[in-house]
């Protein structure tokens, strides 16, 4: 309840109007119980932080869980990060902007080492990727929705549509790196020639 009422009043007002009493008079709970909770408002912001975080990475993983295909993977996870920024990102954006609140660039940094993990697995057995370029796609691709998010705050853009610009880049990326392991380097079959007549 304390968390729900200072997103709210961030979302509203911002981070620089903001104090324990007036997200306790939101959220109808004394400074006594305020403090009981957070030693400060430093300490209330960060747990702030922390659980949009989490939020958004859940979802992004039940997204994950439910794709089929590499493509429904890269869509839904997609789908679930922008859909995320678009209804919480300002929030997120105001709590990011005070170093002293967030060290992270932007919300794809939150566990990103177990996602990349997971996810590199899945593009090295699907593609037949080794594994460590698997983990660089993986971790590079991470920009993408990032500023994708960025970008959709910042538009005019439907959402769909920076989706599927988004997923284009990505699959196309995919393709470029397959191609690369499996045909670029590939050594030339040549065909044995016919000797000639006479020669």
């Amino acid at each position: 309840m304390i968390l729900d009422s200072a997103a709210e009043l961030i979302a509203e007002e911002g981070v620089a109007q903001l104090s324990l009493e007036s997200i306790g008079q939101k959220a109808n709970v004394s400074k006594t119980l305020m403090y009981r909770y957070f030693g400060s408002q430093i300490e209330l912001l960060r747990e702030l932080l922390d659980r949009e975080y989490d939020s958004l990475r859940d979802q992004q993983a039940v997204a994950a869980e439910n794709a089929e295909t590499y493509e429904d993977l890269v869509r839904n996870v997609t789908r679930a990060y922008l859909s995320y920024i678009e209804e919480r990102g300002l929030i997120i954006e105001k709590l990011q902007a005070y170093p002293n609140i967030s060290n992270k660039q932007d919300p794809t940094h939150y566990r990103r080492e177990a996602a990349v993990s997971y996810l590199a697995k899945l593009v090295s057995d699907s593609f037949d990727i080794p594994m460590d370029m698997a983990i660089a796609c993986t971790d590079i691709s991470f920009g993408l929705p990032a500023s994708a998010g960025d970008f959709l705050l910042r538009s005019k853009m439907d959402r769909q549509k920076i989706e599927d610009l988004t997923v284009a880049m990505m699959m196309g990326g995919m393709m470029g790196v397959r191609y690369d392991v499996s045909v670029a380097g590939a050594k030339l079959k040549r065909p044995t020639l016919p000797k000639k007549k006479g020669g």
